[in-house]
């Protein structure tokens, strides 16, 4: 939603009128609120942005439905393997529920086409099990599960255009619907194939998704988008795969503002070192493109944030074990030049930092260095944002100026082109006063606010129900 200079004018002269004591009632939200009623408070509040988004941010029931439907997937028919000539048990995990386009089922052989049938034939049993196979849907799945079966599992879906790009909209609405102003999302048209397999050119990819995304169901939403180029940092060519990303990134500049390194960094071959000499030889090629790049994601201690820095990344995914690096922590304390990209959920289920009481993000959120909240994988984990707001409330005690705080940095933090920021921002600040005045100034009692909530209609997905057995008609 966009507002007139008046009303954003008269919204914010409120909010310094009656918003001032709204830190205060929000404490007494917090004390006083049921777990449901938190919880709808805080998928009503507006939210800045989502700067660490990735493919596997789209649910797998968005997807089947996409993927089954002719009008939405392009005309494609999809192919999941659900039969078995041997023992099931005998079958590599990422092969069961693996997926391809009709390309793909073509090529096969006779006695392996006997094991895929089409997507939308899967009965309503075995539909919820191929939902369950694209998420970390069972009890002690963590990192082996999503790196080593989620991904290959995927098999040709991310190949075709249309469908990552309704997934995206998808996605998009469901933000929306959150109060979300703004997503930064790693979207990738390179390689992407049409329905006989051979490559789209990318201008026409291109043109595709602006078409898409100005149709009037994506203005709708509200939420304004950008694209980062992702590259796998462990592989023979990433070097190679790094310039190519430069010169499409400088090329589109209008949609995709970032280039970021993905990819376990467990892997030895995807250390940040590896990398110096080759963005220092794109910087003195291009025009300053901004870098946020994965970093300090790892079990144990590493240099890889202080490295990544090295690289000229202005934004560090994850940042766990920035905390156990005093140098750079300092330095990131003092400057107030990079933000830390926090994604709980993800590190929780990860196991990266399974006791989320643990995680260093309260540490970085309160001695100054910049962070915000992000979903990650968000579709994998079975989540959204409002997961991420109510499991740093809930762990940490946040404060209303830092949750302010947290939508603020989201949006400063953008690689969003400056005009758009200044102005997602004034109206961020609106969103911000118009929420104090519903539950603060238009209330007079906590008893009052909270009354307000019955008219939100949260949506909760797996993970809010499994942890915090929430449901919402």
């Amino acid at each position: 939603m966009r507002f007139p200079a008046a009303f954003l004018t008269a919204l914010l002269f409120a909010a310094s009128l009656a918003g001032a004591d709204f830190s205060a009632r929000f404490d007494s939200l917090k004390a006083t609120a049921t777990p449901a009623q938190l919880y709808a408070l805080l998928y009503d509040l507006p939210k800045g942005g989502d700067l660490h988004n990735h493919s596997g941010s789209e649910r797998p029931e968005w997807i089947y439905a996409i993927c089954t439907d002719p009008k939405r997937n392009g005309g494609d028919v999809f192919y999941t393997r659900a039969r078995f000539s041997d023992a099931p048990d005998a079958i590599a995990p990422a092969e069961r529920f693996h997926n391809l386009r009709q390309s793909g089922y073509d090529r096969l052989a006779p006695a392996a086409r006997a094991e895929y049938v089409r997507l939308d034939s899967l009965t309503p049993a075995e539909r919820a099990a191929w939902c369950d196979s694209l998420r970390l849907a069972q009890p002690g799945e963590g990192r082996e599960v999503f790196f080593n079966v989620l991904w290959p599992r995927r098999g040709q879906i991310g190949s075709n255009l249309s469908v990552i790009t309704e997934s995206l909209v998808e996605n998009l609405k469901a933000f929306g619907a959150e109060h979300l102003a703004y997503v930064e999302t790693q979207f990738d048209v390179q390689g992407v194939t049409d329905n006989a397999g051979q490559p789209i050119p990318v201008e026409d990819a291109v043109a595709f998704v602006k078409h898409r995304l100005a149709q009037p169901d994506v203005a709708a939403t509200g939420v304004v988008v950008r694209f980062q180029s992702s590259v796998l940092r462990f592989l023979p060519a990433t070097e190679a795969q790094i310039a190519a990303s430069y010169a499409f990134v400088d090329a589109h500049r209008d949609l995709w503002v970032a280039v970021n390194l993905v990819g376990v960094e467990e892997n030895g071959h995807g250390y940040p070192r590896r990398f110096l000499d080759t963005f220092r030889a794109l910087r003195a090629k291009y025009p300053t493109l901004a870098l946020s790049i994965h970093a300090g994601e790892m079990d144990g201690n590493d240099s890889h944030i202080r490295d990544t820095l090295l690289l000229g990344a202005s934004r560090i995914g994850h940042g766990i074990n920035l905390i156990h690096d005093p140098d750079t922590l300092l330095l990131l304390q003092q400057t107030r030049r990079v933000l830390i990209e926090i994604n709980l959920i993800s590190n929780r289920l990860l196991e990266y930092i399974p006791d989320l009481t643990k995680h260093p993000f309260p540490e970085y959120l309160r001695t100054g260095v910049p962070v915000c909240l992000n979903t990650d994988d968000r579709g994998m984990w079975d989540s959204n944002l409002t997961d991420e707001y109510f499991t740093a409330v809930k762990t940490f005690n946040l404060s209303w100026d830092e949750i302010v705080a947290l939508g603020r940095d989201s949006l400063s933090y953008s690689f969003l082109q400056p005009e758009v920021k200044a102005k997602l921002l004034t109206e961020y600040d609106a969103r911000v006063a118009a929420f104090e005045k519903t539950y603060g100034f238009n209330a007079a009692t906590t008893s009052d606010a909270l009354a307000k909530l019955t008219s939100v209609k949260p949506v909760t997905y797996g993970y809010a129900k499994r942890i915090w057995r929430l449901e919402f008609p």
